[in-house]
């Protein structure tokens, strides 16, 4: 009698995309018959179109989890965008807003976790066309910051916290767009004024005294130690004594970002200019170059991926100064200045648009320079494909 091999019974695989698709599907639905509010209110049943949308949005998520991996992707960011409007929705009820009960935050977590695995797989999704590459590295970044200012607005409203604690991106956003001529005099001065012309001075001084080290070495070895003494020096330190010495107006900020940005740029420009090896070196001897050739065609490019991070650092270093330096004596203008002027008056919603104004132009400071560094270092081997 022969004893047969008992098959072996393959273990049960979990396809975790689709679980987490089917449990947002069962989110948005119990949402239904979970109460949404603490208050006596109606519920989805007694309102029509919210009812629609939230089949839509569960019938959305359930289709994603059975087709082909683009249209899934798309079928989940619908399925997210009417999630997300109707919870929004709901939070224009009073009887929900700040006291929203566990049917509103089931819903709000099935689209957290549909919003999470669609960013997810998108990106893990690498199309074969540069520009649609392109396209999707930069929506992934936008797509998960929309969804982290989504949760902040149903956070806030959904628990009820006080604006003049922790106000919610939409009151933010309205009083940003309705105080864009004070913003703007706020960034001119802070900015432009200030933070462009200490950046240009900073970094240009940092530049040419590195050349000069480099080329004597004894300045070298005495400057960086008294270097690294200034750039120890507290920014709340340095800024009384700078507006004392330059006056309330943006001169003395700048003043204070020029000794901010000068330190940074010394050290990566000395960095930059001993990283060429001794075999260049050793060839330009041997061609009988003069130093200015040598700085010119040796030294200057192997230093500039060191200038450009010098310069990126500094991107952000200047703002910050910049504005701590006009916490400590300004006119009537800079955005240090309002956050100072309007935190006292309790009103958070303006320090945070002056906020938010501040985190774009250091974004797009920094964003430029990055793009500067690209056209300039194209041919250094970590732009290399």
């Amino acid at each position: 009698m022969t004893v047969r091999p008992r098959k072996k019974i393959p273990p049960l695989e979990i396809k975790w995309d689709r679980a987490i698709l089917f449990l947002a599907a069962l989110g948005m639905l119990a949402a239904l018959i979970v109460p949404i509010t603490n208050e006596p209110a109606a519920g989805l049943f007694a309102r029509p179109g919210l009812l629609v949308v939230t089949f839509l949005a569960a019938a959305l998520y359930v289709s994603a989890a059975f087709l082909p991996l683009g249209a899934s992707i798309a079928v989940t960011f619908a399925g997210v965008l009417l999630g997300c409007y109707e919870t929004l929705a709901l939070l224009n009820d009073t009887s929900v807003a700040g006291s929203a009960a566990w049917g509103f935050w089931l819903a709000v977590l099935a689209n957290w976790g549909a919003a999470w695995l669609a960013v997810a797989r998108l990106a893990s999704f690498r199309p074969r066309d540069k520009a649609a590459s392109r396209v999707f590295d930069l929506a992934i970044p936008l797509l998960f910051g929309a969804f982290i200012f989504y949760l902040w607005e149903v956070a806030v409203r959904g628990f009820g916290v006080p604006p003049v604690l922790f106000p919610p991106p939409s009151m933010i956003a309205v009083r940003f767009f309705g105080s864009l001529w004070t913003l703007w005099q706020d960034f001119f001065q802070t900015f432009v004024l200030g933070v462009l012309s200490g950046y240009i001075i900073g970094c240009g001084a940092g530049f040419l005294v590195a050349v000069i080290a480099h080329r004597y070495t004894f300045l070298g070895r005495g400057l960086l130690p008294v270097g690294n003494f200034v750039s120890a020096l507290p920014i709340v330190g340095i800024a009384p004594i700078m507006v004392m010495w330059f006056g309330f107006d943006w001169p003395s900020k700048a003043a204070v970002v020029v000794v901010i940005t000068f330190f940074p740029m010394l050290v990566n420009t000395l960095a930059g200019l001993n990283a060429a090896g001794h075999i260049e070196r050793d060839l330009m001897r041997s061609y009988g170059a003069a130093p200015a050739q040598t700085l010119r065609k040796l030294y200057l490019p192997a230093a500039m991926p060191f200038i450009f991070n010098a310069l990126k650092i500094n991107s952000t270093l200047a703002f910050i100064g910049a504005i701590v330096a006009e916490f400590f004596g300004t006119p009537t203008l800079g955005i240090g200045f309002r956050i100072s002027i309007e935190a006292g008056r309790m009103a958070l919603d303006m320090v945070w648009a002056e906020i938010a104004l501040a985190a774009i132009a250091g974004m797009a400071f920094y964003g430029i320079v990055a793009l500067a560094e690209r056209a300039t270092t194209f041919w250094h081997p970590s732009y290399r494909t």
